[in-house]
């Protein structure tokens, strides 16, 4: 699994040819990003687990998409315009790509597959979800933007997270560093 999922081909948000493998050796932390949702100050925690950790062996992946409430509707040009100067984002970031669905990139058909299950209060979001009248995909689908997915320096993804767990959650930093430490 570890060599197909660093094996999928992806596209910088400036479009050059790019895989996680660029990043072997690395701890990698995959999250599908957007610009107009409720999570998005997200990015500066994300931003700032990057400063913390970069150093020592940490890669955030931003990935945005557009599948949930037409949160992403920019080019990737807007995208990374409104991440450098709202956020401050310096960590790669990629082409806006589908996370759910029949359409989905083979990279996130890859990390659902190898973690189906979310860490997190993934439930009651789903709740709120329902409450607002939306109704969320079917596990092991991406449940909204900003879930998380650890991928350790082998390759292999080792957890994955909900939507509503903040880049300083304990148990995700906890993760982070036991496999920097590997």
């Amino acid at each position: 699994m570890a060599s197909m999922i660093q094996d999928i081909a992806l596209k910088t948000i400036r479009g050059d040819d790019a895989s996680l493998a660029d990043y072997a050796g690395k701890v990698v932390l995959a999250v599908n990003v957007a610009s107009k949702c409720g999570l998005t100050p997200q990015y500066e925690g994300l931003e700032k687990l990057y400063a913390d950790y970069r150093d020592k062996g940490l890669v955030v992946a931003g990935f945005p998409a557009n599948d949930f409430g037409a949160q992403e509707p920019g080019s990737n040009d807007e995208i990374a315009t409104f991440c450098t100067t709202n956020f401050g984002v310096e960590f790669p970031m990629f082409e806006k790509i589908v996370v759910t669905g029949p359409e989905k990139h083979p990279l996130y058909a890859a990390l659902t597959s190898a973690a189906p299950e979310a860490k997190g209060d993934g439930a009651s979001f789903r709740e709120k979800l329902v409450g607002y009248g939306i109704t969320p995909a079917p596990e092991p689908e991406i449940l909204w933007n900003f879930e998380k997915f650890v991928i350790g320096k082998d390759g292999e993804v080792v957890a994955r997270f909900a939507p509503t767990t903040a880049p300083d959650d304990a148990e995700l930093i906890a993760v982070i560093e036991a496999e920097l430490a590997k």
